[in-house]
């Protein structure tokens, strides 16, 4: 069976269409609801969203699905995404439901959910659930109804959590953080994390409207933090995106560093108490240049498929504890089960606070290697798998390049292009190998 509804990260879409609607959300929660009372008899599912207006339809119209298979709901409010992961796992919770669409703009929306233990769950678990969705309703009838109430304080646990993830010996006094919150679930969490840590902050994109999430701001528009910190003379800058699990790091300069560089960071740091860092995991678009500096420190390198569950797979499977996405997707599973932007920051910089070493001087010697990425569209019916040329051509790139570079051939999923990208130490040298390539299948 396939999936129908869910993708690499839950179901997701623009809402007012299918499957974003109130009406497929109430027989989701009663699906979900069935296939959690299979195994237990009085489950109680954990439900928190970001700041989208429609976080109350759709928290609603779930909360009405659970309760009419018998399921309890205790609800956060507006909480980021590992947080809710954080309190379904802190709390012996049955199930954790976030309400957010992450990165996209407001018009869009989606579910994700997290086990007991705070985990995704695993694609059997999304086949039953969609089977469910499939069958006829099984209402209970109102002795059975499961109940719901509001958990009091959520953001100040997840807040807490936060801050016992950095250094007990360590403080951010001193350190002026602009903190920017993407108009989204981190907006009431994030600046107070820094500021209860000694550091003093200045918010931005902390005003949601239920509009503005992610506009303008946030870990995918981060050209308004590089303004804040130079217009406040900030020594850091650390944006979010919407549901708060990625992030982006700007120093006093405006260099921003994006999560290849921050995890090489998270390793450097580790390796820097005497630590063990076996090995660390990245995706197929991670730098070379972070993979060459890690196998310099003795460090194994693996690359996964692009998308942090799949980072996540990798990591469970090797017994490691650190990956990550360029993204910003970053996990340190020794610290949380899940990505999160505001822990991920706080071991950046208690790498900082513990060396005096401001990032930029971290990454000495590691520079990224320069990437062009050529997307050629496909004609109706092409078959670039079976393109000779092609193959011909990457064989005796990689061969030319070496150790010094790398090429990277996948489609689009979701357009009919072909995604061609070559990184190389020379920047001439991967714009003249892309479009070498590129040319095979034009």
């Amino acid at each position: 069976m396939s999936r129908k509804f869910f993708g690499t990260d839950g179901i997701r879409g623009t809402v007012g269409q299918s499957p974003i609607t109130p009406d497929f959300m109430l027989r989701l929660g009663h699906a979900v609801g069935r296939v959690l009372r299979r195994d237990r008899e009085h489950p109680t599912v954990l439900i928190g969203k970001d700041t989208r207006i429609s976080g109350y339809m759709i928290e609603s119209a779930l909360e009405a699905g659970f309760a009419s298979a018998g399921v309890n709901v205790l609800l956060t409010g507006p909480l980021p995404t590992p947080g809710v992961a954080y309190l379904t796992r802190a709390l012996r919770q049955d199930l954790g439901v976030v309400i957010s669409a992450s990165h996209n703009a407001y018009p869009d929306n989606g579910i994700k959910f997290f086990s007991e233990k705070g985990e995704k769950l695993p694609d059997a678990w999304e086949l039953a659930v969609e089977q469910a969705l499939d069958e006829p309703p099984a209402w209970v009838d109102s002795a059975n109804l499961g109940r719901a109430r509001r958990l009091e304080d959520a953001r100040g646990r997840y807040i807490e959590f936060c801050k016992n993830c950095f250094g007990s010996d360590l403080t951010l006094r001193g350190l002026k953080i602009v903190v920017d919150a993407a108009h989204g679930a981190g907006y009431h969490v994030a600046p107070d994390v820094f500021h209860e840590l000694g550091a003093e902050v200045i918010p931005i994109g902390c005003k949601p409207d239920g509009y503005n999430i992610n506009k303008g701001f946030g870990a995918t528009s981060p050209a308004a933090l590089v303004a804040a910190v130079k217009e406040h003379g900030a020594d850091y800058g650390v944006a979010l995106d919407g549901d708060a699990d990625r992030l982006q790091l700007v120093d006093a300069a405006g260099r921003l560093y994006n999560g290849d560089e921050l995890l090489y960071v998270m390793v450097h740091d580790r390796l820097g108490q005497g630590l063990a860092v076996p090995g660390a995991v990245g995706t197929l678009m991670t730098n070379m240049a972070v993979e060459l500096a890690l196998k310099s420190r003795g460090v194994d390198f693996v690359r996964a498929k692009v998308g942090d569950r799949y980072v996540l797979e990798e990591l469970s499977a090797r017994g490691w504890q650190l990956g990550g996405e360029g993204s910003g997707h970053l996990l340190a599973l020794d610290k949380h089960t899940t990505g999160d932007g505001i822990v991920s920051s706080l071991l950046v910089l208690q790498s900082v606070c513990r060396t005096g070493r401001s990032i930029a001087e971290q990454l000495d010697g590691v520079s990224l290697f320069p990437q062009t990425l050529i997307n050629v569209r496909l004609q109706p019916g092409q078959d670039w798998k079976s393109n000779t040329a092609l193959a011909d051509t990457q064989a005796a790139v990689t061969a030319e390049l070496g150790d010094r570079g790398r090429v990277l051939i996948r489609a689009s999923g979701t357009e009919p292009l072909v995604r061609v990208m070559v990184e190389a130490s020379d920047a001439g040298v991967a714009k003249r190998q892309a479009e070498r390539l590129a040319a095979t299948l034009q």
